[in-house]
């Protein structure tokens, strides 16, 4: 983590001789505070990516490190890999308003209850049933952090850095895939349990002494808390912060004169933030990357790739966490709408290769033995290019288009579309795929992807830099005075 500082400016595009003197802050804080926060999306992606290794173990004919009776059968695999979705719909609206109530920070803790009790029915597992209910439990907490989180982060980040924290989400939860991936094949079934614990402890002990964000306690009316958290994310004074306070403070007075209800979400500038954000989850569930990820063995099988099946999800993990990763560095620098369109073209290109080599195999043209290399390339591009846009972006973007008087009630809502998304993608992909073939299911999300392009071509706007107050002021049409 680098040690650079940054200004607040209070009087943004005032001649430098106008402008009031400014304390320097400590960005790195930021950084460390939102890392600490995302160990709990960690957590989640080791719990979504447990079925990759652990399902081997419970299809193994000869039970040697399962819990259950008897060999799962391919049903209860696709119960087990998508009921988390179920959960995860329903988490959203526990999480939302606990935010609004007991403040982010503790709303993040208290989704390591659900996690908890996950973890526990799975390492105390003797049927099938324990494993639907641990998964639900950890679906609840998934849905309850992917609605907090982005909102935990976007609220205590600079406007210049709000864009990288965004994105902490997708970069955290394939550090959590990975580590599944990479430790899954070779320990105990109990052990890959007793280290998913672990993981969720070590994140309620770690932030525990992390801040509430600034605009929870503004919104309760608490100035000095307020001021307090401000001090200790930015690593200034009281002077230091009070111009940034004063600007907080005035966004939020606005806001909360305004009584938000569900009809609230479905009007004026609030109905363009949220059906933008449910857009971007739509084509971000409706890219594939869930069939793609799930298949992802047949894919490298196809490929007649020598490699075992562990270590090749090992290295996907590994790309996944380095494209993730480049994310953070380029947000705030490239904007949110360049790197939504450069995801939906490589997306695109990836999909209807993958679609064109499963239609080669189909018909058993002899061209494919000469193409064996296709499947990994368009999987690779498939996969760096969604998890530089598509994956964290529509979260980030989320977190800065609602209101703070509609998150509550809006976010929710858009949280649990994405999972049901998730879910029927999950559930579904397969049997459709045995039906019309896995290429035509591979070139419809390739469809979905095209138009997400001219989505966030024409309707996306870009957030870059602008403060909550110029969003809102761009959603409803009005110019925007802060820089672009």
């Amino acid at each position: 983590m680098d040690e650079r500082t940054y200004s607040y400016d209070p009087v943004p595009g005032a001649p430098v001789s106008h402008r009031p003197t400014m304390e320097k802050g400590q960005l790195w804080r930021q950084y460390v505070i939102a890392g600490v926060a995302n160990i709990a999306i960690a957590s989640t992606g080791y719990s979504m990516g447990w079925t990759s290794p652990v399902n081997i173990k419970l299809k193994d004919a000869n039970l040697t490190d399962s819990p259950l009776p008897a060999p799962i059968t391919s049903n209860e695999e696709a119960w087990i890999g998508s009921i988390l979705t179920l959960g995860a719909i329903l988490g959203p609206f526990i999480g939302g308003p606990l935010a609004a109530r007991i403040g982010r920070k503790w709303s993040l803790i208290a989704s390591s209850i659900p996690l908890f009790a996950g973890w526990i029915l799975i390492a105390a597992a003797t049927a099938v049933a324990f494993l639907y209910a641990g998964r639900f439990m950890w679906g609840v907490g998934v849905g309850m952090l992917f609605t907090v989180s982005p909102m935990y982060c976007a609220e205590i980040a600079t406007n210049d850095s709000r864009g990288a924290l965004g994105s902490f989400l997708q970069a955290f939860i394939t550090v959590g895939f990975l580590l599944v991936y990479a430790i899954g094949p070779f320990i105990s079934y109990s052990a890959v349990a007793y280290v998913g614990v672990a993981f969720v402890a070590a994140f309620d002990l770690l932030f525990f002494f992390m801040p509430e964000t600034p605009i929870y306690y503004l919104s309760k009316n608490d100035r000095e808390s307020a001021a307090n958290c401000l001090m200790t994310i930015r690593g200034q004074s009281r002077s230091g912060v009070e111009a940034e306070l004063d600007i907080l403070a005035s966004d939020v007075a606005a806001s909360m004169a305004k009584t938000a209800t569900i009809a609230d979400v479905f009007r004026g500038s609030n109905f363009k933030a949220f059906y933008i954000s449910c857009a971007l989850v739509f084509f971000q569930q409706f890219s594939g990357i869930n069939a793609v990820l799930f298949y992802m063995t047949n894919i490298f099988e196809a490929a007649g790739s020598g490699l075992d099946s562990s270590i090749a999800t090992i290295i996907i993990g590994a790309v996944q966490v380095g494209a993730s990763c480049v994310t953070p560095f380029v947000v705030d620098r490239l904007g949110r709408r360049m790197l939504l369109l450069f995801s939906a073209c490589g997306t695109t290109i990836g999909l209807v290769l993958l679609g064109m080599f499963f239609l080669l195999d189909d018909l058993d043209s002899p061209v494919v033995s000469s193409i064996g290399f296709l499947p990994i390339l368009s999987l690779v591009v498939f996969i760096v290019t969604y998890c530089v846009g598509l994956g964290p972006l529509p979260w980030a973007v989320m977190s800065e288009l609602f209101p703070i008087e509609v998150k509550a009630q809006a976010a929710p809502i858009a949280t649990a579309f994405c999972w049901t998304l998730s879910f029927l993608v999950t559930r579904y992909f397969g049997p459709i795929s045995e039906v019309l073939g896995m290429y035509v299911a591979f070139w419809i999300f390739g469809v979905c992807c095209i138009i997400a392009f001219f989505f966030t071509l024409f309707l996306v706007p870009e957030t870059k830099g602008k403060s909550f107050a110029e969003i809102q002021e761009m959603l409803s049409g009005k110019p925007s005075k802060g820089k672009a």
